[in-house]
């Protein structure tokens, strides 16, 4: 979208992932639910670090992610995002601007150390998030910049923002600012326990102000406290623009009033990690939507490249989508 600084800009938690591989038994040992997402404290996140094994470190966090994603197909992206002014807080910033991402939230120079996430990677492919959130409490209002969030055509917000309190008002004051100059606001429903803490506020946010939703169907289903997935689809066809919902192997759904798209999942070799596959969905699908293409072309793009991430370990992309978005697509 040519009158546009930013194809999306994305506001969310900066957190630096740290990638296990880990057995069932370790999760039952220590009372971890599987393929959720639980906020932890800095001496819990420390103390379970001390009994994995080797790990990988890199940049994550979801919208974070999402962003890296679009910037690996061509697309101009920006982050907002609260980091400390530590090792991991520089780590961070390099990798974000190293991928082509605007990212200029000044870093914090005194309280929590820079948010991480002890991934924990079961032979399944399943991922269980053990998320200090750090400095990424941290981010406010003020760190809002009205004239880059106008200045970008989609405004893209994570759901895990809605746990810190001053993130809330910030993800608010984006949302704001996009529609006051006629820009359209994203918001990916993040994770299904996210959802049960915040079940109200998001269905009210979903109606009254966001135009793109992406959730997969464990969210959607938890939105709406339905049993089936078709049913949450005549709810959430009402009540947002656009509905991008994915399904796993199953593919994805996008709705648009009466408009209903199915699309196939791409193939996969192997799974490996399944960390991120929302995130890398989110960013085809948003590089096909700023781009103008046919909502099924986006969704096809989303699994594309959602395809690429769970292919490999980590939640970012291992070969540049633009390329291989290109091939697939041709």
């Amino acid at each position: 979208m040519s009158d546009t600084r930013f194809d999306v800009i994305a506001i969310g938690n900066a957190i630096v992932d740290i990638l296990v591989h880990a057995e069932d038994e370790f999760l039952n040992t220590h009372g971890l639910l599987k393929g959720a997402m639980a906020l932890v404290d800095s001496d819990a996140a420390q103390s379970l670090y001390d009994k994995v094994g080797p790990a990988v470190e890199c940049s994550g966090g979801s919208a974070a992610n999402t962003i890296a994603g679009l910037a690996s197909l061509g697309g101009r992206g920006a982050f907002v995002g609260k980091v400390r002014d530590d090792q991991l807080g520089r780590v961070f910033i390099h990798d974000m601007r190293a991928a082509g991402v605007h990212f200029e939230t000044p870093p914090a120079a005194h309280g929590p150390a820079t948010a991480t996430s002890l991934v924990l990677v079961t032979p399944d492919a399943e991922r269980t998030m053990q998320t200090y959130l750090g400095a990424c409490v941290d981010l406010g209002p003020a760190d809002i910049d009205v004239d880059a969030v106008g200045d970008a055509a989609v405004t893209y917000l994570e759901g895990y923002l809605w746990d810190p309190p001053a993130a809330k008002e910030a993800f608010l004051k984006a949302a704001d600012a996009a529609h006051q100059r006629g820009r359209k606001v994203a918001l990916s429903l993040s994770d299904p326990f996210c959802v049960d803490r915040h079940r109200d506020d998001f269905a009210e946010l979903v109606t009254n102000h966001v135009d793109i939703l992406f959730a997969n169907e464990d969210e959607i289903l938890s939105l709406y406290q339905v049993d089936e997935f078709d049913a949450a689809l005549q709810i959430v066809r009402g009540q947002c623009d656009i509905a991008a919902m994915t399904r796993g192997a199953k593919g994805c759904v996008v709705v648009r009033g009466d408009e209903v798209h199915i699309i196939d999942a791409e193939a996969v070799d192997t799974v490996v990690d399944t960390t991120g596959a929302g995130d890398a969905f989110a960013a085809g699908f948003l590089s096909g939507y700023t781009q103008r293409e046919e909502l099924a072309i986006a969704a096809r793009m989303g699994n594309i490249a959602a395809a690429e991430v769970i292919s490999h370990l980590g939640a970012r992309p291992a070969t540049p989508l633009k390329e291989l978005v290109a091939e697939r697509l041709a």
